[in-house]
This record gives C-alpha cells, structure tokens and sequence, in this order.
C-alpha cells in the first residue's frame, strides 16, 4: 500500500513538474513577445515623432511665427552648398527692378544687390531662366504674421532649386517686415536658403532676435490687389496657416 502510494504521489510530482515547466514556458514565450512588440511599437512610436518633426521643419503649419523653406543639411561654417548656386557677382552691387505676375496680378517688384547680393542673385537666375513659372504659392497665414510663401517647385514647400546657400543677409534690426516686403524663406539652418520666398502681405513682426530672414527687396506696386484678390480670402482650410483658397499660380518673373 504504501509503495503504490509513493508511485502515486511521484506520478503526481511529475504531472505538476510538466504541468508548471509548460506554464513557464508560457510566460517566458509571452514575455518574450511583449518585449518584441514593446520594441517595434517604439521604433514605429520613433518613426512617427521623426516624420513629424520632419513634417513641421519643412511646413511649419504648427509654428505660423517662422516661413520655411526646403530642408538642408548645413554645410561648415561660413560655407554654402556647393553646385549650381549663382555667382553673387550676378547681382551686379545694384538695385534690379521687375514683374512678377500672380494670376492676372502683376505686381511691380524691385531687388537690392548690394543688400543681399546672394539671394539676389539666386533669384534673378532663378527668375530669368523661368524657374517660377507655372508654380504656385503654397502657403498663406492670416494670424500672427501674414505672408504669402511660393517658390516651390511641386507646391509642397518642400522642395527646392537643387542647391542650398547661406548665411542670412539683410535682416531687419527690429525683426518688423513692412508690408510689400519680399523675403527669403529657410528652415532653421542658416544655409538652407533656395528658391522659396516669402512675401509680407501686411506688417509682420518675424522671428526672434536670434533668427531673421533675408529681406531681398520689395514690391512697389500691386500689393493692394493682392490683398483684395487673394490673401483677403484666407487658406482652403479655413485655418491660419495652410493654402490659399483662391489659387496662386506665378505666370512670370521677370528682373533686369
């Protein structure tokens, strides 16, 4: 009796030893898993905080304080993106003066070389070879600052000439851009000018006393039709900062 009771008894220790190693062997394959997911949920978690940061230094829709332009890496200190970036000599260390037709608005526009004679210069090429042609003016902010950003190449404000340049030029003191003012957009990087300009629609304090943007010239006349026919109508959206609701399309930039 007693024998039949301790085969009993180790037939039992052997049905609760599987019993237990298979519910370890659970939790450890659980455990496991959880890990596992908790990893990729963080490189997914990761991913997405990067696409948006990303997102937001191209548009900025969340900061309407500061105009954007194509994201750059900055090259060393005191040094442009090498490539196809005019000559500032192009801009000659004078005043050019010019059209730049939106829709059926031709606005009158003049340029100062001697202020900014590498934006300057970047433009004027850019402009006379019709590199604006047929793009559109993709962002527009009605509070806080107002502004009507283009240059754009797909419309996406993420995009560029191809090539990169810098330092800022030409930067109001007070940080106060008067309307008419015709500015260049950037991300935050110094070197990450290109083809996208900003221009100040009504009076606009910009940036802080650390930032700026290159004041490249101004518009001298048909900024009031401007405001009647296109900014006075706000973003598709409807919010502060997005694209027009009235398209604008540049049909011509023209400088001499």
């Amino acid at each position: 009796m007693a024998h039949n009771k301790s085969k009993r008894e180790e037939r039992l220790h052997r049905e609760r030893l599987r019993s237990y190693e298979a519910r370890k062997t659970v939790h450890q394959e659980g455990a496991a898993r959880r890990k596992r997911d908790n990893i990729l949920w963080a490189i997914a978690g990761t991913l997405v905080v990067a696409l948006a940061v990303f997102g937001q230094i191209a548009y900025l829709n969340a900061n309407p304080s500061t105009p954007a332009a194509s994201p750059t890496t900055a090259p060393p200190e005191g040094e442009s993106n090498q490539g196809d970036v005019p000559d500032p000599a192009l801009a000659e260390s004078r005043e050019w003066t010019g059209n730049l037709v939106i829709n059926d608005i031709d606005l009158k526009v003049k340029l100062d070389g001697v202020a900014a004679p590498q934006a300057v210069a970047s433009t004027i090429a850019l402009a006379n070879d019709g590199f604006y042609n047929e793009t559109s003016c993709h962002r527009l902010t009605t509070e806080g600052i107002y502004v009507l950003q283009c240059g754009s190449p797909d419309g996406t404000g993420t995009d560029g000439p191809g090539y990169s340049y810098g330092p800022v030029e030409n930067v109001p003191a007070d940080n106060f851009y008067q309307a008419g003012t015709i500015a260049m957009a950037r991300a935050d990087s110094e070197y990450s000018h290109g083809s996208q300009f900003f221009i100040v629609y009504e009076d606009s304090t910009i940036g802080t006393a650390e930032s700026g943007y290159t004041v490249i010239g101004s518009i001298t006349s048909g900024i009031e039709e401007l405001r009647a026919k296109i900014t006075s109508e706000g973003t598709a959206d409807g919010s502060t900062d997005g694209s027009p609701k009235v398209p604008a399309i540049i049909k011509s930039f023209r400088l001499e």
